[in-house]
C-alpha cells in the first residue's frame, strides 16, 4: 500500500486538504434521514444508497423534466499497467489519464396515468453497458420505457421496455452512488438492465413488492428464446430500508437449458441525518450444458459501507467488499477484496467532487503490473468532477 510515486501522493494531499479547507467553512446541516432513490430506479425496489444531490433549476419543457450530467475524472493506478486500465472497475477503468465516465441526459413525463422515460448515456459508461456478446440495446440508451399508472389502482404502476435492473446497492450513475469507483459486486455480480415488463404494487404503507418478466441479462432480443423471471420486495421504514430481489431464467446462449439464478439482498441503515450505512449481499449462479455432462458455477459476494456528513457539503465514506468468483464472472477461481475510502465535497451551484483511494487484492496473480507479468494486488486514487441539472420538484 506503499506503491504510490511521490509527486502524485504530494499532488493527491494537496488537492483533498484545498478542498477539505473549503469544506469547513460551511455550517453543518443534516442530510436527508431516508436517501432519496434515483430517478431512473422507480419504480423497481432497488435501493439508491446515496442521497440526493444538492437543489438545481428546474428545467422543463411542458410536461416534460429535463435533466442529466457531465461526468468527468483522473485516475492513477500504482501498478502502472501496460494495458492502461484498471481491472475489476466499470465505467472510470481507464488508468493513469484523464477520461469521460458519462455524459447524460434524461427527458421523464410522470405517468398521469400514462408517461414515458428516456435516458441517453455517451461516454465509457455508454461502451460498457453495451459491451455484451449477446443482442444487446440500441447504442447510447441506458433506459426507455413507458409506464402507466392507474389513478383507482391503489398506487400500483407498470413500466415496459427497456430499463436498469433492480438488483444492487449501486446503480450505473455514479453520482447516485456513495463511493465513486463501483464495486465488485456491482462489476461481477449483477447485470446492467433488462427489456421486458415490470411492475410494483405498494402491498402496505412501508412494503412494496413487485414482478418482472424480461428478456435476460444486458440485452434487448434474447438469443434462446427464453425469459427471465423477476420478484422484487422493497421495506422502507424512518430508521431502516430492506430491499430483496431475486432473478432466474435461461441464460445460455442458444439453449433454454441452464438456468441462471441471483439472489440479492440490501440492509440500507438510515439512523439519523449525518450517518447511513449498507450490508448487501448477492449469491449467483449460473448452470451450463457441454457435450459430456452439466457444470454449474456460482459467485457470491458481501459489500459493506457507511456514509457520514461531516458538514453540509463534506462527507465521507468508506467500503469493504468481498467476492468469491468459481470463474464464471472473472474468468478464474479466485477470492477478491477490496476497500475504499472516498471523500465528498458538494458545491450548491450544481458541481460534485470525489477524491478516492482504493485497493484491491485477490488470491490469484490477477492484476496486470508493467509489462512484466501479473500480481495479486492493485492500487488506484482517483479524483472525479460531476456536474449535474435537473428539476426541482
Amino acid at each position: 500500500m506503499t506503491n504510490f510515486k511521490p509527486k502524485f501522493a504530494l499532488f493527491m494531499a494537496g488537492a483533498v486538504m484545498t478542498v477539505s479547507m473549503a469544506a469547513v467553512a460551511q455550517t453543518a446541516a443534516p442530510a436527508p434521514a431516508t436517501p432519496a432513490p434515483a430517478a431512473d430506479q422507480t419504480p423497481a425496489a432497488a435501493p439508491a444508497a446515496a442521497a440526493a444531490p444538492a437543489a438545481t433549476p428546474v428545467w422543463s419543457v411542458g410536461s416534460v423534466d429535463v435533466s442529466g450530467f457531465v461526468d468527468v475524472y483522473y485516475n492513477y493506478n500504482a501498478n502502472r499497467p501496460s494495458t492502461a486500465g484498471n481491472q475489476l472497475y466499470n465505467f472510470d477503468d481507464a488508468a493513469d489519464q484523464f477520461n469521460l465516465e458519462a455524459a447524460k441526459l434524461t427527458l421523464n413525463h410522470d405517468p398521469d396515468p400514462v408517461g414515458a422515460h428516456l435516458d441517453l448515456i455517451f461516454g465509457r459508461t455508454n461502451a460498457l453497458i453495451h459491451s455484451g456478446s449477446e443482442l444487446s440495446t440500441d447504442n447510447y440508451i441506458e433506459q426507455a420505457y413507458i409506464s402507466v399508472k392507474p389513478p383507482k389502482a391503489k398506487g400500483f404502476e407498470m413500466d415496459f421496455g427497456q430499463f436498469v435492473t433492480s438488483a444492487g446497492d449501486e446503480v450505473i450513475e455514479t453520482m447516485s452512488n456513495w463511493s465513486y469507483s463501483h464495486g465488485l459486486l456491482f462489476v461481477n455480480a449483477i447485470p446492467y438492465y433488462h427489456f421486458g415488463i415490470r411492475t410494483a404494487i405498494p402491498a402496505t404503507k412501508t412494503w412494496t413488492f413487485g414482478f418482472q418478466l424480461v428478456n435476460g441479462w444486458n440485452n434487448v432480443v434474447e438469443n434462446n428464446g427464453g425469459v427471465t423471471i423477476g420478484v422484487t420486495s422493497a421495506v422502507v421504514k424512518p430508521k431502516y430500508s430492506w430491499f430483496v430481489n431475486y432473478y432466474t431464467g435461461p441464460e445460455n446462449p442458444g439453449t433454454q437449458k441452464g438456468y441462471r439464478n441471483l439472489f440479492d439482498t440490501t440492509l440500507l441503515l438510515t439512523p439519523n441525518a449525518k450517518f447511513n450505512a449498507y450490508v448487501n449481499y448477492d449469491y449467483g449462479q449460473n448452470r451450463s450444458f457441454p457435450t459430456k455432462k452439466d457444470v454449474s458455477l456460482h459467485w457470491q459476494g458481501v459489500a459493506v459501507s457507511g456514509r457520514g456528513q461531516v458538514t453540509a457539503n463534506a462527507a465521507l465514506v468508506a467500503r469493504y467488499e468481498y467476492f468469491y468468483d468459481q470463474g464464471n464472472q472473472t474468468g478464474v477461481k479466485q477470492k477478491l477484496n477490496e476497500i475504499t475510502g472516498t471523500y465528498e465535497y458538494k458545491w450548491p451551484v450544481g458541481l460534485l467532487m470525489r477524491a478516492e483511494y482504493r485497493r484491491d487484492w485477490s488470491d490469484q496473480a490477477y492484476f496486470q503490473k508493467g509489462n512484466t507479468g501479473a500480481v495479486k494486488a492493485q492500487t488506484t486514487a482517483t479524483i472525479g468532477l460531476i456536474a449535474f441539472f435537473g428539476p426541482k420538484r
